[in-house]
């Protein structure tokens, strides 16, 4: 239970009509309503939402996790807003939330108190979006989240195995604010302040809406440069079509300075305003410097702790955006390629805010972003950035335009640990480890990233450190924008030079997908083997997700590569999958005869001893991989060596 002795009820958005009235509101602007339990903090996107609305002067109340199975009346209590309702399923696509990789329904929901499953629906944002058009037709419903943010436009539905349309066809609302909604929620309330009626409100940046081009004409804008799209029933037509769409659309997303996108829809026109340029310094201090209290709602005191607030409690958020890229992510797709960094003196004011929280123990969770080690860097000549279309700045190659020093992010981690009330900060946010390795970062000084290395392993992990390698085969990593893995050897063994050094004696966990497209059973058996071979047992492991508005879900539904259009196959049956999983976990007793049998029909007798040798030395000197010392040989990709190797992992500790 959390404790709000040091908090008033007023210091939370109001969620009830008690709760409006104890602040001597007799009307509301905003109500928002969403499909994660309200938690004030600065990593949950509606009460991000609620507080900038909050800042623009507008009274804002939040309705979280309506009923959606009785009378509707948590959609009704609080009235008509002002000026408009807002809807988001939440932090995470709904369908993610509700459902596991193989579409069976998870047990807990990490955003309801205690886990709770079942207060969220499937599609949420649409449910939402369709029951207050129904009991207030009048009130515009603006959505956004996640959720709206991945299905802006056609877009294949892994859950119900369908290409839909876009979210604003299935939801019924009048507008889309996409990616990060700071900038398009300024104008928008900007322009409602000054009595421009919310339905003229269509050239918006980062804002879609549906037009009838029968009744009203696309607005011009003077500057921007339309590109149109096939449309949704050409693309259910036809899946090559379908894939050739996502090249426009993913190109004109990470752009600075992007082509407004046009699709039809069921005889109305999608229009996809293009994006804000990237969150200053300044703006997204602005964001973080809002009044959270950084607690749960005080209404969930007795229905038991929060999961997911329980993970980022005393963590601390230091920059959006991902350059990474990567096919099966859909990171950049939301929050965009371009890094924005928060300043060091909004993060130390955080910090200190936590630092004084009653349950504060020393202990920071985390210090990061969606990739750990990105922050501060951006193009060293930004003209070149702006005429940049490439998905990903670090794949195939590192750009030379990138600035990848670590050190800004090194200074801070010192910074940090100088606060009298912290005794240790952790990084629990994935580190690209690729971008340690001085063979493929050119661009930035090897001491610095010795520096950085170091100071994270000695300072900042807590017996385990956490990478995603996610492949051994360089076909499917270069289908997944990854690096070789030749890069994660070279990372390995500075990350054994340094253990053993500091005599840290800690573990480098990697992560792996299976079943990713491009992927085959042989693929995954050379990942055994050689991860085996470099002295791993893999724990962190999962099946490839088809999530909307990624490069590989593309793949996944149409059989084809978007940006080649040539025919890509990918694991789609359940037995494909299911079989692809089982070399993660040849250890196994009851996958070795499988692996023999597969093995052995391919042809793999190599992969085979590596993996269950005759004399099964290896699971007799089994021990926790901790720290293993490497021949030059153990740098060279497992699949591509002149020999074959059939010996166990050798000094392991």
């Amino acid at each position: 239970m959390q404790d709000t002795n040091t908090h008033q009820l007023t210091d939370w958005l109001p969620t009830t009509n008690k709760e409006v009235k104890i602040r001597g509101w007799e009307e509301l602007d905003v109500i928002l309503f969403s499909g994660d339990a309200y938690v004030d903090h600065p990593s949950f996107g509606p009460a991000v939402i609620g507080r900038i609305l909050e800042s623009y002067g507008l009274r804002v109340a939040i309705v979280p996790q309506p009923s959606v199975t009785d009378n509707l009346q948590d959609f009704e209590k609080l009235g008509k807003p002002r000026l408009f309702f807002g809807c988001t399923g939440g932090c995470m696509d709904p369908m993610v939330s509700n459902y596991t990789a193989s579409k069976k329904r998870r047990d807990k929901d990490a955003y309801t108190p205690n886990g709770d499953k079942g207060f969220r629906p499937d599609y949420a944002t649409s449910v939402y979006s369709k029951i207050l058009k129904e009991k207030f037709p009048d009130v515009p419903v603006l959505i956004g989240g996640i959720e709206a943010s991945l299905r802006r436009v056609t877009h294949y539905d892994y859950w119900s195995d369908k290409l839909l349309p876009t979210i604003l066809e299935t939801s019924k609302a009048d507008m889309l604010v996409y990616g990060m909604g700071e900038q398009p929620l300024r104008e928008i309330v900007e322009l409602l302040q000054k009595g421009v009626p919310f339905s003229s409100l269509k050239n918006i940046k980062q804002t879609a809406v549906l037009i009838d081009q029968k009744i009203e004409k696309l607005p011009v804008v003077n500057g921007w440069e339309d590109v149109t799209i096939s449309s949704h029933e050409a693309c259910l037509k036809d899946k090559k079509t379908f894939a050739s769409n996502f090249k426009t659309i993913e190109q004109e997303s990470n752009k600075l300075k992007a082509r407004r996108i046009l699709q039809e829809v069921e005889g109305r026109t999608l229009v996809i305003n293009p994006p804000f340029p990237t969150m200053t310094e300044k703006e997204i201090d602005g964001s973080f410097d809002l009044p959270f209290t950084r607690l749960p709602h005080p209404k969930y005191n007795k229905r038991g702790p929060i999961p997911a607030f329980e993970m980022i409690k005393f963590s601390i958020n230091i920059h959006r955006g991902c350059f990474g890229g990567c096919s099966f992510c859909t990171i950049s797709a939301h929050q965009g390629k371009f890094i924005a960094s928060r300043s060091q003196e909004s993060v130390l004011k955080e910090i200190d805010k936590v630092a004084n929280m009653p349950d504060f123990k020393g202990y920071l969770s985390d210090i990061g972003g969606p990739s750990a080690n990105m922050y501060q860097m951006k193009g060293k000549v930004q003209s070149i950035c702006d005429k940049c279309v490439a998905p990903s700045c670090i794949s195939p190659v590192i750009c030379s335009n990138l600035d990848t020093s670590h050190k800004p992010l090194t200074d801070l981690y010192q910074a940090v640990d100088k606060h009298p009330k912290i005794k240790k900060s952790f990084i629990g946010s994935g580190i690209r480890h690729d971008m340690l390795v001085p063979e493929f970062n050119k661009n930035a000084d090897p001491k610095e990233l010795d520096a950085y290395t170091e100071e994270v392993m000695t300072k900042h992990v807590s017996g385990r450190l956490k990478v995603a390698p996610e492949h051994t085969s360089d076909p499917v990593l270069k289908l997944m924008r990854k690096p070789s893995f030749k890069y994660f050897h070279m990372f390995k063994e500075r990350f054994d030079k340094i253990n053993i050094k500091k005599k840290l004696n800690l573990q480098l966990i990697p992560y792996f997908i299976s079943s990713h497209p491009a992927s085959e059973v042989e693929d995954m058996a050379n990942l055994a083997a050689e991860t085996k071979d470099m002295g791993f047992q893999l724990e962190q492991v999962q099946g490839f997700t088809p999530t909307p508005m990624t490069v590989a879900t593309v793949i996944y539904y149409s059989g084809y590569h978007p940006y080649t259009l040539k025919p890509t196959k990918t694991p789609k049956t359940k037995k494909e999958k299911e079989d692809q999983h089982k070399f993660f976990f040849w250890y196994k007793k009851e996958n070795k005869d499988w692996i023999k049998n597969t093995l052995t029909k391919v042809g793999r007798s190599d992969l085979l001893q590596v993996l269950l040798p005759e004399n099964n030395s290896w699971k007799k000197n089994k021990t926790s991989h901790k720290v293993a010392q490497h021949t030059f040989d153990d740098a060279i990709p497992f699949n591509k060596r002149k020999k074959k190797v059939s010996r166990a992992p050798k000094n392991r500790r």
